[in-house]
């Protein structure tokens, strides 16, 4: 049921073309590792890197933070994804590094109580995009999701199914369980945005 009600209930704020996507002055990439276990490049973030410079370049966003863990000095995905945005053009004055993205759940609500948004568009695959919206959509964050390509089906079956599971827990911890996120500090000021 929980799958349904995410499902349904953010299915129409998502968009597969960068072109017909409305314009939100901020994405939200959130965080993926650059590499998979046998260290070939993750297509996954791949994707979401490529995605986010195209939004860029067709002037559908000024500014994007990068969220992810950062749990270890041998592991930084907001790190990672800056390096590869900045190696495809992307300036970097116009890149935020949210350090304390542990989860989606975190990087939405540091999204908007610590970054300050109110309008979004984030940028994920589509299995990812529907949970990531039903969090902004109970924190009053008016977001879209313009989805990233996804990789074989083989590599997508794996994180469906981890999917599937996480998006009950988005329940428990929004209607009962009043989760906050891990770590929340001070607000920051984006550049230009």
């Amino acid at each position: 049921m929980c799958n349904i009600w995410v499902y349904y209930s953010t299915r129409n704020q998502i968009y597969s073309s960068i072109e017909k996507a409305p314009y939100r002055s901020v994405a939200l990439v959130l965080g993926t590792s650059n590499k998979l276990v046998s260290g070939k490049p993750n297509p996954f973030f791949t994707n979401r890197i490529e995605t986010a410079k195209a939004l860029i370049e067709h002037n559908k966003t000024n500014h994007i933070i990068v969220s992810g863990d950062n749990s270890s000095k041998y592991y930084n995905e907001p790190l990672a994804m800056k390096k590869a945005l900045e190696l495809k053009g992307v300036d970097k004055s116009t890149i935020t590094l949210d350090y304390a993205g542990l989860r989606t759940f975190d990087s939405i609500v540091r999204c908007k109580q610590i970054f300050g948004q109110d309008s979004i568009i984030i940028i994920t695959q589509s299995f990812h995009a529907y949970r990531a919206l039903f969090i902004s959509n109970y924190y009053n964050l008016k977001a879209i999701a313009v989805v990233a390509d996804e990789p074989g089906r083989w590599q997508s079956a794996k994180v469906l199914l981890r999917e599937c599971l996480a998006r009950p827990l988005a329940v428990l911890d929004l209607y009962i369980l009043g989760t906050e996120p891990k770590y929340l500090g001070k607000k920051e000021k984006l550049n230009g945005a």
